[in-house]
């Protein structure tokens, strides 16, 4: 008896292949080991054994679903753990009478066997084999049995278990997908110029493998950036692993980012992977980047170049492909010169730099970004409708927000709940510049009616600042030629926001 056949199923183990032709493949090799004129595999569904590979049996055979109270022969089989043969001129019908290729289409089978098939001490099916010849499996070596059994049990075993991973894998993809998209619901509110800038950015490169540097001020948004390039790339169906790198302490971070080895230092009671591992495949998301310490911007940088990782603890290098988005609120040029950021890691992260733009850059947005806070905090405080009257509007656009979308977001909610406490007839709340209680925008300076006073020394609070923004304005223009864009680049506000405070302020172009 040749092993060729069987050696070649048991390759097979090794390749993707599909679960059928697995088990076609696994036919063949017994049928070569264990001659014989039909041979089945067949299924437990419920009560009833679907055929889901065969050999010497008509093609429609695969319609059939035999009933295990119908068929005793095959009910037989399952409930017995041996190989189990039928008599020649045994009485219990066979399921496979007239369906057999041979010349007389209603020949009866003359000599049956089968095996079945349990995975986990569960029945999973069973094999049948067929002859016309009474008799013809008599002289069957056990050894033949033997090596047929233990083949089968270990390559149906293999392609059940093949299967539940590549199901677990697609389910795992498909969760990822929609938390993804979840996570990616936050959308980047605003059509400012520069917020159209940026997102047709975001777009061109997400497409791409490029790495990624965010930048901009704190609570501007980069984290939603970095969710939009990571939904609009070819890796939607991969994770998205994010990782602060601000909270990391200097001990741990290493660890973190690269995983560890049981034992690798105190308190490491079991092997566990890093954020790279966890992000293989997809995007890992270093989120203000300009704090690692500069030991770790090393092993960083290593990992960037080479594609690969090292856990603590281990000297195997694993391999991750890994796409890298980082963002920052510090000027990382001005770190790097500093000496406390290396620079070839800067020339690594921006290879596409983005920035996103301060909220007092964004002119009229605050207000579309304060109705997306306002509807969102309606559903939450359960309150039927929250709207902002002029005066809150007027402050909302007067205000310097150095907390930016995130200060605004906080501020909002606040307001919402003081302005619940008095609501108006059908249930509608609104919210007053009093409700907002900004401290850089006072009463006096909602009132568009007339400029603010210009104080020459003395006077309120209000007049005075309103005094010192004149000024500061004035010398801006006057180094700018008056030119009110590049005044507005200088003082790091959005143009129309600059001729807005200008108006209010008394202060003339020329």
């Amino acid at each position: 008896m040749s092993l060729e056949h069987y050696i070649t199923v048991i390759e097979d183990l090794s390749r993707d292949l599909p679960a059928e032709v697995r088990y076609r493949r696994l036919l063949e090799a017994i049928r070569h080991s264990i001659p014989c004129d039909a041979i089945g595999l067949l299924r437990l569904d419920g009560d009833v054994l679907r055929p889901v590979a065969f050999s010497g049996l008509r093609e429609e055979t695969r319609g059939r679903r035999f009933l295990l109270t119908q068929h005793p022969r095959l009910q037989a089989i399952l409930e017995s753990r041996q190989l189990l043969r039928f008599d020649a001129d045994s009485d219990l019908p066979d399921p496979y009478d007239g369906l057999m290729y041979v010349p007389d289409q209603q020949l009866h089978v003359h000599d049956c066997m089968g095996v079945s098939i349990y995975i986990d001490d569960k029945p999973w099916g069973v094999i049948t084999l067929d002859a016309v010849q009474p008799g013809q499996f008599e002289n069957v070596a056990p050894r033949q049995q033997d090596m047929a059994i233990t083949l089968t049990q270990a390559v149906i075993t293999a392609a059940e278990r093949i299967e539940q991973l590549q199901q677990q894998l697609r389910h795992g993809h498909q969760v990822t997908a929609e938390l993804n998209r979840e996570l990616g619901a936050s959308e980047f509110i605003g059509s400012s110029a520069v917020v159209r800038r940026l997102l047709g950015d975001v777009d061109v490169v997400a497409a791409t493998p490029l790495t990624v540097l965010i930048e901009g001020e704190t609570g501007v948004g980069k984290e939603l950036i970095a969710r939009r390039l990571h939904l609009k790339s070819s890796r939607i169906n991969q994770p998205l692993i994010q990782i602060n790198c601000a909270a990391l302490p200097e001990t741990l971070a290493e660890a973190e980012l690269f995983g560890h080895t049981k034992g690798a230092f105190t308190g490491a009671t079991e092997a566990r992977a890093g954020r790279f591992e966890l992000a293989d495949g997809g995007t890992l998301f270093l989120d203000e980047v300009g704090e690692l310490p500069l030991a770790l911007q090393a092993k960083l940088l290593r990992a960037l170049q080479e594609g690969e990782v090292q856990r603590m603890g281990s000297d195997h290098a694993i391999k991750v492909d890994v796409r890298i988005i980082a963002a920052t609120n510090r000027n990382l040029e001005a770190e790097v010169e500093a000496g406390r950021f290396r620079a070839d890691l800067y020339h690594r992260l921006s290879v596409f730099p983005l920035r996103v733009p301060a909220l007092r850059e964004r002119g009229d947005d605050v207000l579309q970004l304060a109705e997306y806070f306002l509807e969102r905090d309606q559903h939450r405080l359960n309150i039927p409708k929250l709207l902002l009257d002029d005066a809150a509007r007027r402050a909302l656009l007067s205000c310097s927000w150095p907390g930016n979308v995130r200060e605004l977001e906080h501020l909002l909610s606040r307001a919402a709940l003081k302005a619940s406490r008095t609501p108006t007839a059908g249930g509608l709340v609104q919210i007053g510049a009093r409700h907002l209680d900004l401290s850089d925008v006072s009463a006096e300076s909602l009132e568009e009616s007339a400029p603010a006073p210009v104080a020459s020394g003395g006077g309120s609070l209000t007049s005075q600042t309103h005094a010192f923004q004149a000024q500061v304005i004035e010398a801006a223009l006057r180094r700018t030629g008056f030119n009110v864009a590049a005044a507005a680049r200088e003082l790091g506000v959005d143009r129309s926001n600059l001729l807005r405070l200008m108006k209010r302020l008394g202060v003339r172009g020329r």
